[in-house]
């Protein structure tokens, strides 16, 4: 037995390559999909506001529009002419 050989510590395998990509394409994808779900949630908010915005204010104005006709009229009892010589 050599100094460098410690007795009953045997040294852990290497990670591979492929599994350290992967990871790193995991972390990736849960990355990306975050960022899709927070975007999806605020046009989903933004959806939500104008739809709120939009809606008619309960007890609003209610115009109602009619025709009048007119009621009968006496004639005048007396006529009155006018007469203007100088402007």
């Amino acid at each position: 037995m050599t100094m460098l050989e410690r007795p009953g510590r045997e040294r852990p395998a290497r990670p591979r390559r492929k599994e350290r990509r992967s990871r790193s394409r995991e972390t990736s994808a849960r990355l990306l999909l975050v960022g899709l779900l927070l975007v999806l949630a605020f046009l989903l908010g933004i959806a939500v506001a104008r739809t709120l915005d939009e809606r008619p204010e309960p007890g609003g104005v209610v115009t109602d529009v009619r025709t009048l006709s007119p009621l009968p009229q006496q004639p005048p009892a007396r006529t009155v002419t006018v007469t203007v010589t100088e402007p």
